[in-house]
């Protein structure tokens, strides 16, 4: 295993592909027997990557043969988990070329932070293993391009996990916007309240033995480590994460986007407000944003449609009885729905017409969106939650947060996937990479 950290992405593909191909790898279906095991390798390994490597541990469908993570605590702890289901201990390793570079491993979890999701993704692509990464898929909107390019490319099977795509619930609340239940649909929204932690003004500090610093900063420039940076922290900073509008909110966005019937197109134009009103810390990304995004007419009305973010991480309150949620607005009624909840239907002067709970819990959408993306990787079709669409849903959140960075109204080219005459606000739907790294996408 080559494990120099400043060989180029261009070699290091190179040197997985080839191993690939020489174990025969196809660029197809799944071409093992029906029977036959799914082996997995799980990377990322906090609260909810530990959680996908359980429920796929308790299927018997299923052989997990890694549990990765930099810091090789948790890589041990989620071994450990998987090895009180099944009687067998995963390999725990630090470094996810480990896992790609095993040719009896058929696919990956990349439940890392936002910054590796891409680059992992597409190189598991390269290798020809089937991805589940988590929510938002990208980084950045560019890379969110490159992965769809990979996935097309290598006939890989990607699913993102937002898993309300496979919530029969919302699957339902989705049908009846369809059948018109609450004519035609012009606006949606999206809104993340809940309470935030401060997480202080980190110092300059030595990274903890168990955590290998390098491999976990991957591609991204090279910043000194902070005591406040992990486990979660890096969800604020701009270098590794994409704010609570990507973190969280992207499930409810892409609901919006859903209901709305524009989850496979980008919108013209966004508009945002987003200020730090609240925390005084070290997060980079605001605790407080309100972003609308404009969608070039669609149907045969030629109407116009909007869809509307609100983010408060900073209260302890639900909004509309849901703390994360959705409202659809139509010209006979509206639903207002709860992902993990239910929804409640509405007609003309505020008539209740259905009051309907939730279906099932996070693990049990979880294990449906895991049915779905071990089928597909059977029957070599595409997930509910296929990359492409998660491209869409993650690239809303990109430009809310972009329009939030810039405090200006920007429009958007959904073919070029760039901004329309704004230099400036082009150079953020990429990023900088380290130099030579063996993961940049430069």
């Amino acid at each position: 295993m080559n494990t120099n950290p400043s060989m180029p992405r261009r070699d290091a593909i190179k040197t997985i592909a080839a191993g690939a191909v020489a174990a025969g790898a196809a660029p197809s279906a799944f071409a093992k027997g029906a029977n036959e095991k799914i082996v997995i390798g799980t990377s990322g390994l906090g609260g909810r990557g530990r959680q996908h490597a359980r429920l796929l541990a308790q299927r018997q469908d299923v052989s997990i043969a890694y549990s990765c993570d930099p810091d090789l605590k948790r890589a041990e702890q989620s071994a450990a988990e998987v090895e009180a289901i099944t009687g067998k201990r995963p390999r725990a390793v630090q470094d996810i070329r480990q896992i790609l570079e095993d040719k009896d491993v058929d696919a990956i979890t990349v439940a890392t932070p936002d910054h590796w999701h891409a680059p992992a993704t597409i190189l598991a692509c390269d290798a020809g293993k089937h991805v589940y990464v988590e929510k938002p898929c990208s980084h950045n909107v560019r890379e969110g391009r490159l992965m769809i390019e990979a996935a097309r490319k290598h006939k890989r099977v990607v699913q993102v996990g937002t898993q309300a795509r496979n919530s029969i619930h919302v699957r339902r609340a989705i049908e009846l916007i369809r059948a018109g239940a609450i004519g035609d649909i012009l606006v949606s929204k999206a809104w993340n309240n809940q309470k935030r932690r401060d997480i202080g003004h980190g110092k300059l500090a030595q990274p903890p033995a168990h955590l290998d610093y390098d491999l976990w900063l991957g591609p991204a420039p090279f910043e000194p480590f902070k005591s406040n940076l992990l486990h979660y922290n890096w969800h604020w900073h701009y270098a590794y994460g994409t704010g609570d509008m990507g973190n969280d909110g992207v499930h409810d966005i892409d609901i919006a986007l859903w209901g709305l019937g524009v989850d496979g197109q980008h919108p013209e134009s966004v508009s945002a407000m987003g200020s730090k009103l609240y925390f005084d810390d070290d997060q980079e990304f605001p605790d407080t944003q309100n972003v609308t995004f404009e969608f070039a007419p669609q149907g045969e009305d030629g109407r116009r449609k909007q869809m509307i973010f609100e983010l408060r991480i900073w209260t302890p309150y639900a909004m509309e009885g849901y703390p994360n949620g959705n409202a659809f607005y139509g010209t006979k009624g509206c639903i207002i729905l709860g992902k993990n909840h239910g929804y409640r239907l509405y007609g003309e002067q505020n008539k209740l017409i259905e009051n309907v709970p939730a279906t099932g819990a996070n693990a049990r959408n979880t294990r449906i969106h895991h049915e779905d993306f071990l089928t597909c990787i059977r029957t070599d079709q595409r997930p509910q939650a296929d990359i492409e669409i998660g491209h869409h849903g993650a690239t809303a959140c990109h430009l809310g947060n972009i329009a939030s960075r810039l405090e200006r109204t920007l429009f958007f080219d959904s073919k070029t996937e760039q901004f329309i005459n704004d230099t400036e606000a082009n150079t953020l739907l990429t990023r900088s990479y380290r130099d030579q790294h063996w993961a940049s996408l430069a």
